[in-house]
């Protein structure tokens, strides 16, 4: 079994609107079912549970029938922090999905994914228990120098560099048991830690998956904007 766990806990507040991003509407249609679409048409998903902020549990739901998110299982209020959010989803899960089912992690506000990138997480996770999107950093990489916060003598070459972003898939039983002892010990749940962030301090392995630059998050009025013209374009192809 394929569990969707996508994250909608959020305020949005970068995007500076007086509704959380997620449910911020383009053409009549909030974000966030455009997410849901994406996992409610791919063959190999069997199941949706929307982590959502406290007082838009009604809203999702009503996605069930007027997006035809039938997919949609279970729903999941959001905690103080992105990880805290992952959390009460994985928690959520015990006892209703086995530990070699996969949980695949993906952010609400990203409602551009390809099906093909969803494949391939899929294979490599059934594969090695675990996959990240991503893609190679094609940018040049310099390290500050201590001496002088404005000079450098120092960088990274780019190939040994990795942009990981959602989705993410895990096996179920090595996901609950990484956020309880995560909890356990505070290891990798505070600031901008994710799921993969976490595992790595944790010491697992990750193993990459095909990424996308189309896969953008939609945190500013300019992501918003590019996603308003990647669907007059898709309609234009049509």
């Amino acid at each position: 079994m394929n569990v969707a766990l996508i994250i909608a806990g959020g305020v949005g507040s970068r995007m500076g609107k007086n509704i959380p991003k997620q449910f911020l509407t383009v053409n009549d249609k909030p974000i966030l079912a455009y997410t849901l679409e994406i996992f409610e048409k791919h063959e190999e998903v069997d199941a949706i549970e929307v982590v959502c902020i406290d007082g838009w549990q009604d809203e999702v739901m009503s996605y069930k029938d007027k997006y035809g998110i039938s997919k949609l299982k279970w729903m999941v209020t959001g905690g103080n922090t992105g990880q805290e959010s992952i959390r009460n989803g994985v928690y959520n899960l015990e006892n209703k999905i086995d530990a070699d089912d996969i949980v695949i992690i993906h952010d609400g506000v990203r409602p551009m994914l390809e099906p093909s990138i969803l494949s391939d997480l899929l294979n490599v996770c059934r594969l090695h228990g675990n996959a990240v999107s991503s893609m190679p950093y094609n940018e040049q990489i310099f390290l500050v120098s201590p001496e002088n916060s404005s000079t450098t003598t120092e960088y990274i070459p780019r190939e040994k560099l990795r942009r990981v972003v959602t989705p993410q898939a895990y096996r179920f039983g090595e996901l609950i048991e990484a956020y309880r002892e995560a909890f356990a010990k505070e290891i990798g749940i505070y600031g901008s830690s994710y799921t993969n962030t976490m595992m790595v301090e944790l010491g697992k392995r990750l193993y990459f998956s095909a990424g996308s630059d189309k896969n953008m998050k939609l945190t500013t009025v300019d992501n918003l904007e590019l996603f308003e013209a990647y669907l007059s374009s898709s309609r234009e192809d049509r």
